[in-house]
């Protein structure tokens, strides 16, 4: 997964647990698609400063990631999901009983609900 996904995901996870600012500046240059400059000038500082607190905001993340592995919880949950899924697909190929195919088809719904 490229490291821009990655970032916006986590910031979704964990930017709570940022400071406000860090949130601000991750949340603005990798979600909102602003650029240094952009960001800098919205907050009356230099480019650099920007970056570092760019930086900062994402070592926290990668941090919090590392501990509390949510993103690596719900990424495997969704494969698992996705398994089933088409384990179900295959049932309902090779099944003519119609009521059994309408409570797989139940079952598939609410598994692509929770991906």
């Amino acid at each position: 997964m490229e490291k821009n996904v990655i970032v916006s995901i986590l910031c979704q996870i964990y930017g709570e647990l940022l400071t406000k600012k860090q949130y601000n500046f991750v949340n603005d240059y990798y979600n909102n698609d602003f650029s240094l400059s952009e960001i800098a000038e919205n907050y009356g500082i230099t480019r650099q400063a920007a970056r570092d607190n760019i930086v900062k905001g994402e070592n926290k993340l990668f941090e919090y990631e590392e501990k509390l592995h949510i993103m690596e919880n719900m990424k495997k949950q969704e494969e698992k999901i996705n398994e089933i899924i088409l384990q179900l697909k295959d049932i309902q190929t090779k099944n003519f009983n119609y009521q059994l195919k309408n409570k797989l088809n139940n079952i598939e719904k609410k598994l692509n609900n929770l991906v």
